[in-house]
């Protein structure tokens, strides 16, 4: 896997904040404001609506380009043939995954708040590791907290970071400057300007960023 495709506005696709009837527009939306990478997460839905809805992001994903992850579902993700999965620490491991998807698939894992996670990630086989929530979130009110300095810790696995948690087009900025390579939003892109147009928030941080 190339690590620059782990990069930018990683729009996290959620019925919390696009209803399944607005799916498609809410995913285009993003890609438009500037996501380069879409995961498809639902937690409530039943295994065939959920498929259902996954296709329709995964269809959006295809025509603009953009990469698509499924949250958490191996066996969907090998269905769709999507690019890849990301998995949390009560889902499939990494070995698993990475037996059923492929050596080129992208597997993501959270790694909350801790680098000690990160680091057995890394040893297995993970494409990115991901830390937060750094900031309150709506989406997850119970998530575990991180501090930004974990962003800089985990530079020396070697592998994209990826940054979730309550992120704002205000808060973003501090978490590139300590390394994430990417910033995992869900309900941050949901506002009366619309998604493309906070996408575009988010994606310019990176522009700002960029040496």
């Amino acid at each position: 896997m190339n690590p620059g495709l782990i990069r930018g506005l990683y729009a996290l696709i959620d019925p919390s904040w696009a209803p399944p009837a607005q799916l498609a527009e809410s995913t285009a939306a993003a890609i438009r404001g500037g996501a380069r990478l879409v995961q498809y997460r639902d937690k409530d839905a039943s295994p065939a609506e959920r498929a259902e809805r996954a296709r329709v992001v995964y269809a959006e994903c295809r025509r603009a380009g953009a990469i698509f992850i499924v949250n958490d579902d191996v066996e969907l993700a090998f269905e769709l043939m999507a690019h890849g999965v990301h998995l949390g620490e009560m889902d499939a491991t990494i070995a698993s995954a990475r037996a059923r998807l492929g050596p080129l698939a992208i597997i993501g894992a959270s790694c909350y708040d801790s680098v000690v996670n990160a680091q057995r990630a890394t040893d297995a086989g993970a494409s990115y590791v991901a830390f937060g929530a750094f900031f309150p979130t709506r989406t997850k009110p119970n998530a575990r907290h991180a501090e930004p300095f974990l962003l800089r810790k985990a530079r020396t696995l070697g592998l994209p970071l990826v940054a979730i948690g309550g992120i704002t087009p205000e808060n973003g900025g501090e978490l590139i400057a300590e390394g994430a390579d990417a910033l995992a939003v869900a309900s941050g892109l949901a506002g009366s300007e619309g998604v493309e147009a906070r996408a575009r928030r988010y994606a310019a941080l990176f522009e700002r960023n960029t040496d």
